[in-house]
C-alpha cells in the first residue's frame, strides 16, 4: 500500500495515497499504525482524502486501529473522507467512535496541534 507517514508537532499523520482500500493491501496500513503507536504516539491522523472505496474489511481495521489507540489513551481521527467513504462509515456506525473531519488542517486543530 502506498503511504506516507509526517509528524505535525505531536500527532502523526498518515496519508494513504491509494483511491481503494481494500483486503489485502489493508496489512500494511495497520502495520505502519500500529507501529506508530507502539513507538509511543497517542495522536494518529489519517488523511483518506484520495480514497473513493473502501470494504467492510477497512471498516474493521480502522475500528481495530481505534480501540489500539483508544487502549494505549490516544485518540485517532480522520480527514478527507469522500462522500462514498462516509456513507460506509456511517452504515457501520464507525464515524460514533472515530472523529471525522473535512481536511488535514480541521482535524489537527482538533488534537490541539
Amino acid at each position: 500500500m502506498n503511504l506516507t507517514t509526517e509528524h505535525q508537532q505531536d500527532v502523526a499523520v498518515v496519508r494513504v495515497q491509494e483511491a481503494r482500500m481494500m483486503y489485502p493491501i489493508l496489512s500494511d496500513f495497520a502495520s505502519t499504525v500500529t507501529g506508530l503507536v507502539q513507538q509511543g504516539h497517542r495522536k494518529l491522523l489519517i488523511d483518506l482524502t484520495p480514497v473513493t472505496y473502501v470494504d467492510s474489511a477497512t471498516i474493521g481495521c480502522l475500528m481495530d486501529l481505534y480501540r489500539q489507540v483508544s487502549a494505549a489513551g490516544g485518540e485517532v481521527k480522520l480527514s478527507g473522507v469522500q462522500r462514498r467513504v462516509e456513507t460506509m462509515l456511517t452504515m457501520t456506525g464507525a464515524q460514533n467512535f472515530i472523529d471525522v473531519h473535512p481536511d488535514a488542517e480541521s482535524a489537527l486543530a482538533s488534537f490541539g496541534a
